[in-house]
């Protein structure tokens, strides 16, 4: 029988356990298609000893006991591609949990890929398979079958085989410098919160006049205010190219934003109307002076043959190092090195700078040349010659 926790002194008594454990791992299943921030409809938690399923959504139900264990920094909290998990902590406890694993990014610095999903992960790393039949349960419906439940409790079972294998790779190649940097990424608050007053660089601005962006500013303020407080997605407000359009006509009354052709018909008369207007006269009382830089995000391309041999050598560590390349040097960031020594990009900064950076600088300065031996690429120290 598969423990489903629907009492708050049950789910108390499982995260006073857990607590005592050296992790725990965690996943969510939720929904958000109707919803500004998402539903949580089920907590799935599993230590190395027991494993149990949280009813979020039962009478009465209180959840604080486990984020009392999601907030206990003496136990590692084991995600995979936490980013949206997270977000729905943020939210209900007004804090991340910490400290954090994510095992995305871990299998990215052993070479799984960019993004690894959690379904190869698994049959890579244990030879299990996951039976993807309830994926697209809709998880705020209950009761939830054995099927649905057994579906939804292996996503921490399988995860505590995944973590362990990885950990047990950490030990073995010391890396442990290079995940920890990776996963302080995820301890930015600002990636789960968005701020009314920066909704504004979501959106994407192209061939944006500089009369528009003052009210583009006011209006996706407005809207994602309106979001979050109705708790709706923002589309729900008014879609992003009716920002764009409004941005461009600059009504003034409730006449001229009524003959928009992407503005709903009535729109004008709602209060939610007269919102839209008073965030366009907000925008247009912005000083030029006082708005933002909007930078041309068109990369420079580098010389094609530095870029060129720079791309070989990072195929080249990548191999050498198992690592996925995406996690090594982005494309843009081969071009940024092509172009300047001194680029601010990731490759040039911590263990990325040991495996890849100091060679790519040292194959620039003509110190290292690359050459072939057999099938493999190699490496050649020119610097004593």
């Amino acid at each position: 029988m598969i423990p489903v926790l629907t009492k708050t002194e049950d789910i108390t008594a499982f995260s006073e356990r857990a607590r005592k454990a050296e992790y725990v791992t965690v996943d969510t299943e939720f929904l958000r298609e109707k919803t500004y921030y998402a539903q949580l409809c089920l907590i799935q938690a599993a230590t190395p000893d027991e494993a149990v399923i949280i009813d979020p959504l039962a009478e009465g139900v209180s959840l604080e006991g486990f984020f009392q264990l999601l907030r206990d920094e003496e136990v590692v909290k084991v995600f995979h591609a936490a980013r949206q998990d997270l977000e729905i902590f943020v939210h209900l406890m007004g804090e991340l949990p910490t400290p954090l694993f994510d095992t995305q990014i871990a299998a990215m610095v052993f070479g799984f890929g960019d993004q690894v999903g959690y379904e190869p992960l698994v049959r890579e790393l244990t030879g299990k398979q996951i039976d993807k039949g309830s994926r697209f349960t809709d998880w705020s419906r209950r009761p939830l079958s054995e099927k649905q439940l057994n579906y939804a409790l292996g996503d921490v079972t399988h995860l505590r085989d995944v973590f362990e294998n990885l950990l047990q790779r950490l030990r073995e190649t010391r890396r442990h410098a290079w995940v920890e940097e990776e996963m302080a990424a995820l301890s930015d608050p600002s990636l789960y919160v968005v701020k009314p007053e920066e909704a504004w660089q979501r959106l994407k601005m192209r061939n944006v006049k500089p009369k528009e962006l003052g009210p583009i500013i006011e209006i996706a303020r407005w809207r994602e205010a309106e979001a979050q407080r109705k708790n709706v997605p923002r589309a729900r407000i008014i879609k992003d190219e009716v920002i764009f359009e409004v941005a461009r006509a600059l009504p003034s009354s409730a006449g001229e934003l009524g003959n928009l052709r992407s503005v709903p018909n009535g729109f004008e008369r709602s209060a939610a109307g007269k919102g839209l207007l008073d965030a366009v006269a907000r925008g247009r009382e912005i000083p030029r002076d006082a708005l933002p830089r909007i930078e041309k995000r068109q990369r420079e391309p580098g010389p094609p043959d530095v870029v060129d041999l720079l791309r070989v050598l990072l195929k080249r560590q990548c191999e050498a190092h198992n690592v996925a390349p995406k996690l090594l040097a982005s494309a843009s960031d081969l071009d940024a090195l092509a172009l300047d020594d001194n680029a601010d990009i990731p490759a040039l900064r911590g263990w990325r700078r040991e495996v890849f950076g100091d060679m790519a600088l040292r194959l620039k300065r003509g110190e290292l040349a690359l050459g072939l031996e057999g099938k493999r690429v190699s490496v050649v120290d020119r610097s004593s010659s």
